[in-house]
Formats: structure tokens, sequence, C-alpha cells
């Protein structure tokens, strides 16, 4: 049987809109949670959480080592099962084991010497990240994406449970800890249930190489990728400390609430949907995915950037108004950011894992130095924008560079760079004098919100029904998944058959 043939149950067109949905509930959930939260919990606790999630965050992108993407790219991805099943077990117990010995140092390094409990209790999650590897990526390479909203949805529902009532009952920040560890494990079991997959261990040393050829450079692009994330919270707890954290994550927080709902849709598929594509189409596919995506996320980072203050305000309170400048830093990184995930996916899809790295390094070298240059000079919004300019002045040329290797359209992503960005501008100044008429939050998020999306629809609206247009003619070429993909995206997110959080491993 084909690779084609079984993308026919479910459909990709399928797995597109169930992802669709399942990130505009489960950010809608995330979103309602973190203000209760914020509500509960002091600026204090919160960047005490913020330091362990952070070392969690990173040493479980190490965990993994690529196995879930061999996997998922794999045609014989039944007979290395076991051998990935094996390896990902013993990787977890290996960063679980270091995690959990180091947490009082880490936490010391760190600034935050509260932080050392939830360090440690965190660590069991690297455990239960390696042994749902196998499942996870059958369910991602089969688009099984109705099945993923499910287990998504029982995790954040677990763990929302788990953390109101601990903290009810007065156990403080270190409720999320134990919530965390609740909720993946309940997930990594409804995984090998929804997934049909036995917990089968096995070792072929002539597999053993060649997961590790294959996932090693994957696997350190994916570490520099999540510390280049999470960088800013290490060099931001070390020298402005735990409260300025809380403010700062916090921001980070909203900021990648709608670049992801967004970015996670398409992400969720690119990587099989890319890898199963070929020939000279791919490169006008990756052009419109880019056009449709930075045409919808500029504006949304604009909009972070312009109602900031008044957004933070009205949802989480006066307590949490310094976070606002970061925020309107951040808007617009998430929006660049979004584009950089399209583009790493379709290098991947290409081969070109190593390209991939390259980016990745030139990256984490440059934020470093500007980070902590601009946080010792300007504090925490100084940080945030530490990561604007390394975006743009650093990266994306990194990422063109990459990209000359393959049959991407250099001048076509140029041309469709930059009617966005000039709709922007105007955008952004009557966004900006509208919502500054008024003196209620809402008012001036809505009023805003309106105003600036008003002036941004009338200018692009003509290019981007263009897009829209060459989106759907490439959707009626013969087998070109990657059409579906985009087409789908155009007509809209509405699952129609039986057909997830980020995922744990990419």
């Amino acid at each position: 049987m084909t690779e084609s043939t079984n993308l026919s149950t479910p459909t990709l067109k399928n797995a597109l809109a169930w992802s669709g949905l399942s990130n505009l509930v489960l950010r809608v959930g995330t979103l309602s949670m973190g203000i209760v939260l914020a509500r509960i919990l002091s600026p204090e606790d919160f960047g005490v959480y913020a330091v362990a999630l952070t070392v969690q965050t990173i040493l479980m992108t190490m965990a993994d080592f690529g196995l879930s993407a061999d996997l998922i790219r794999s045609k014989d991805h039944e007979r290395r099962a076991p051998t990935v099943a094996t390896l990902g077990v013993l990787t977890g117990l290996i960063f679980a084991t270091s995690m959990a010995f180091s947490s009082t140092f880490v936490a010391n390094s760190m600034g935050s010497p509260e932080a050392s409990d939830v360090i440690f209790i965190l660590s069991f999650t690297l455990v239960l990240s390696g042994v749902g590897i196998v499942p996870y990526a059958k369910l991602q390479r089969n688009f099984e994406q109705k099945k993923i909203f499910s287990i998504s949805m029982v995790d954040f529902i677990v763990s929302t449970t788990v953390t109101i009532l601990l903290l009810v009952l007065g156990l403080g920040v270190i409720s999320l800890a134990y919530a965390r560890i609740a909720a993946q494990a309940c997930a990594v079991v409804l995984q090998f249930i929804l997934a049909r997959q036995g917990l089968k261990f096995g070792y072929n040393r002539s597999l053993v190489m060649s997961v590790l050829k294959f996932g090693g450079p994957i696997a350190a692009a994916n570490l520099l990728s999540w510390s280049l994330l999470s960088v800013d919270n290490v060099v931001i707890a070390r020298l402005a400390g735990p409260v300025s954290l809380g403010f700062y994550v916090l921001a980070f927080n909203i900021s990648n609430w709608p670049m992801s709902a967004l970015g996670q849709v398409i992400r969720s598929v690119s990587l099989p949907a890319f890898s199963r594509a070929a020939g000279e189409g791919n490169g006008q596919n990756l052009t419109t995915a880019v056009a449709l995506t930075w045409g919808i996320g500029l504006p949304a980072g604009l909009f972070l950037a312009v109602l900031s203050e008044p957004l933070i305000s009205l949802i989480y309170g006066e307590k949490w108004s310094l976070a606002a400048p970061v925020l309107a830093a951040l808007g617009i990184f998430g929006a660049f950011r979004l584009v950089f995930d399209v583009w790493v996916a379709y290098l991947l899809a290409c081969g070109k894992s190593l390209a991939v790295l390259l980016v990745q390094i030139v990256w984490f070298c440059s934020l470093i130095p500007a980070m902590i240059a601009a946080t010792h000079l300007f504090g925490i919004v100084g940080g945030g924008w530490a990561h604007v300019v390394v975006g743009v002045m650093v990266v994306l040329p990194a990422y063109i560079w990459a990209l000359r290797g393959t049959r991407a359209d250099l001048r076509g992503l140029a041309k469709v760079g930059w009617p966005p960005v000039l709709a922007g501008v105007p955008t952004w100044f009557v966004a900006h004098f509208v919502a500054n008429l008024v003196s209620s939050p809402i008012l001036a998020i809505g009023l805003g919100g309106i105003a600036g999306g008003a002036v941004y629809v009338a200018l692009l609206f003509r290019w981007y029904a263009r897009i829209v247009r060459s989106a759907l003619l490439m959707k009626q070429g013969a087998n070109n998944h990657v059409a579906d993909v985009i087409g789908n995206v155009s007509n809209g997110l509405n699952p129609r058959s039986d057909a997830i959080t980020e995922s744990s491993s990419t």
C-alpha cells in the first residue's frame, strides 16, 4: 500500500480541521486557566514555577533525541518502533535522573532557590515522555488529529482539576508540578489506547545507528530551538530576579497564544505532509503557505503590541501592568517565529536537518549576548526587544541562506512578504490612535481592534484573495498533499468526519 493510499483515512483535510479545533478549544482553556492562576498566585510564585518549567522544557527536548521525528518520517516505522521505544525510555531515565539530582544546584544557579522542589518533581515527566514516544509518533504519522485532540483535552482537564484542588488545599506553587505529572500520566496511557499500540521493547543494533544518525541533528536543532525560547528566562531570572521573570513569562504566554494557535494548526501536519510531497511544485507550496501565514500572523502581532496595556489590565488585573511593554515586543517577535516554523518544517522535509541546526546555532549564539546586554540596560522590556532585533537582523538572513539549497522560490517569498508589512504600518497607527481615545480597557481593545482590522482588511483584501485563489488552484492538482493543507486553511476549519497541544518532542 502506498503512502498516498494511507492518507485517505483519516484524510489530511480532516487532520487539519481537527488540529484547528483542538488549538482553538485548548488555547481558550489555557488562557482561562492562566487568568485563574494569575489571580490566585503571586508574581513571585509564578516566577518560581516558570524557572522549573524552563529546566523541564529544555531537558524534555533533549530526552526525545529526535526519536519521534524518525518514526514519523520512516517507511519501516513498525520495525523500528521497539528499538525506538527502548531508546526513548533510556534517554528519559537518564535525563530525569540528571534533572532530579541537580535540582538544587540548577535552582540556585538561576537565582531561584525556591524552585528546587518543583524542578525535582517535574523531572518525572521526562520518563513519561520517553514512554509515550512510539504511540505519539504513530498518531502524528497517521494524521489522527481527532484522537490527539481527545488526549489533549484529557490532559488539560486533569491538569486543571488537580491544580485547583491542590491550591485549595494550600500546597502552593508545587501544586502545578504535581498536576503536570498526573495529567501527563493520563495522556500517555490514553495515547497507547487510542493508537492501539502495545508497550513493546526491543533492540536492533543495525537500526540504532540509523535512528541516532537521523535524530542527532534534529535533536540538537530542537534543543537549540527550545533553548532560544528559554534562554531569555534564564537570563532574566539571573539578572532581574524571579519576580521580573513572572512578569516576563506572563507576557510571553500571551504573545504565544495567537501565534501558537495558528502555527500548531500548520505544524501538526506540515512535517509529514511536506515529506510526502515532492517535485517542482513544493517550492510554490511553500511560498503560498508563507503568504497565508504571514498575512494572518503579522496583524495578530501588531494588535498584541498596540493593545498590550488594556489587554493585560482587563484579563489579569492592574498588578500585572509591568508586563505590557514586554508583550508589545514579543507580539512582533511571535509573527516572525510563526514564519520561521513553516520554514523549518519545509527544510526538514527536504532533508536539510543540518542546515536547520546551523541556523539554530547562529540564532542561539546571537541571542545570548543580545539578551544579556538588553536586559542589563533596559530590563525585561529590553529582553523582549532583543528577540525582535536578532530575529530580523540575524535569523531571517540565515534562513534565506538555508533555503537557497532547496526548490524554494526566494523571489516569490520576498514578494509575498512586503504587502502585509506595508498594510501593517497604517493599521498600527489607526489602532493606536483609536485605542487611546478611551480609558476603558474593554472599549480600547474593541474599538482599537475593529478600527485597525478594518484598515488592514481594506488594504490587503484583494492581495489575500489572490493568494487564496492560488492555494485553491494548487489544491486541484493531483496528489499534492501540501496543496490540500494550504487550500483547507483558506477554506476554513470544518471537521466533517471521524477522522493538541504542542508536540512533546519537537
